[in-house]
């Protein structure tokens, strides 16, 4: 008879009490557009008849204990701490982490990225717990050097992925490729997934706008430097140059760049090409999606990404998307895309008035959309799938 399994997940900032409360109730996480990943936890160990703990990175702590489950948003140690206070903060977590852990009588652990540095999931390895290293950031950046923390922390890390956890979890095909090339090919099973929606999301989002003027292109998003913000205002300042006044930046989302960001607009006299909307929850995102006619998503090259889930929600809602190699989720929706070089303003400058100028090729790349929707809708290819392959393959049983 197998044992039952008692599994922790350490996820990020996700709400875990708010996401449970509308597991429990069938209801939809009102803040949250593709389905969360706590959610697909308490299914799926439902499913396997397991015992759950789960670990919310918050500002404040609060626990809620409900059946088979133990739902924690545990407040973060040095929030906010930067240089070497940022690595013992990490170090910090990976401890509370290892003690919970062990607290709980855990067999199996599964951690996501940034809730401790990956190297401090090996204890709970030497102690038998199984561990899944759910991976939803590449785990170093596509186009800059490593600096020295960032190789030393790799090489601790390295005897993880290559023989020290039972399974990966990976959101991309960059994360597998850098996965292999860490490991020099040599790794436990990695289980790919993609951020999965619900069609009604989407059902009733209106066309672009037959209006073709003002250009609206949308960004959403944490509103912060290497998510691209400043380009914004450079590009809005080039465009400007040129004389075309009708194109509008619609700026969803808040972050630290948010207030930097506005008073920069106002100083440089480009106030016109720019609406702030703030945080958006999901009616409103709706809402901002069908009045765009393009999303753009300028990440840089000093941010660490792993899907940038707005791309997804760009193609499904039917816009054209224009963003750089910097994504991973540019490889699932290339046709959809108009792809720039990573950091290229004028590059960008050129895809937004290649969107404005041609019609044709914006309903070419619209219609591409249509053709690419399909992956995020299916469930086969979730976090919950992967995780329940890599419980199976533990010894849980799905119970009928």
């Amino acid at each position: 008879m197998s044992k039952q399994l008692r599994i922790v997940y350490a996820i990020g900032t996700e709400d875990v009490i708010e996401a449970y409360k509308c597991w429990k109730e069938g209801s939809d996480v009102g803040s949250q557009v593709s389905m969360t990943f706590s959610s697909y936890f308490y299914s799926v160990c439902t499913a396997l008849d397991a015992v759950g703990y789960v670990i919310g990175l918050a500002r404040k702590t609060e626990v809620v204990y409900d059946g088979r489950f133990i739902i924690e948003r545990r407040r973060v140690l040095l929030y906010g701490a930067k240089g070497v206070f940022y690595h013992v903060k990490q170090i910090l977590q990976g401890i509370q982490l290892f003690i919970s852990a062990i607290s709980f009588g855990a067999n199996v652990v599964i951690a996501d990225s940034g809730t401790t540095y990956w190297f401090m999931l090996l204890p709970l390895s030497w102690m038998g717990i199984k561990v899944i290293p759910s991976l939803h950031c590449t785990l170093w950046r596509k186009y800059s050097k490593q600096t020295l923390g960032e190789k030393i922390i790799l090489n601790l890390s390295r005897d993880l992925f290559y023989s020290r956890c039972h399974s990966i979890h990976a959101v991309s095909h960059d994360i597998t490729e850098q996965i292999t090339v860490l490991t020099n090919g040599v790794h436990p099973p990695i289980y790919e997934f993609l951020p999965i929606y619900k069609r009604s999301d989407f059902a009733d989002i209106a066309p672009p706008p037959q209006q073709r003027l003002p250009l609206r292109v949308l960004f959403a998003g944490r509103v912060e430097y290497d998510k691209g913000a400043f380009d914004l205002l450079l590009i809005a300042k080039r465009i400007a140059a040129t004389g075309i006044k009708n194109i509008i930046f619609d700026v969803c989302g808040d972050g630290a760049a948010l207030k930097p960001l506005q008073a920069s607009v106002k100083k440089e006299g480009v106030e016109d090409f720019f609406v702030f909307h703030g945080y958006c929850g999901k009616q409103k995102m709706r809402s901002m999606f069908g009045k765009a006619h393009v999303v753009i998503v300028p990440t840089r090259t000093d941010f660490i990404e792993g899907f940038n889930r707005v791309v997804a929600e760009g193609v499904l809602s039917g816009r054209p998307v224009i963003t750089s190699a910097v994504c991973p989720a540019l490889s699932y929706v290339r046709e959809a895309v108009i792809e720039v070089l990573p950091n290229d303003i004028e590059a960008y400058v050129t895809a937004i008035l290649q969107i404005y100028n041609d019609p044709i090729i914006c309903e070419q790349k619209r219609l591409a959309c249509f053709e690419l929707q399909e992956q995020f809708y299916d469930i086969n290819k979730s976090w919950a799938t992967a995780l329940t392959s890599s419980l199976s393959a533990i010894g849980g049983t799905i119970i009928c």
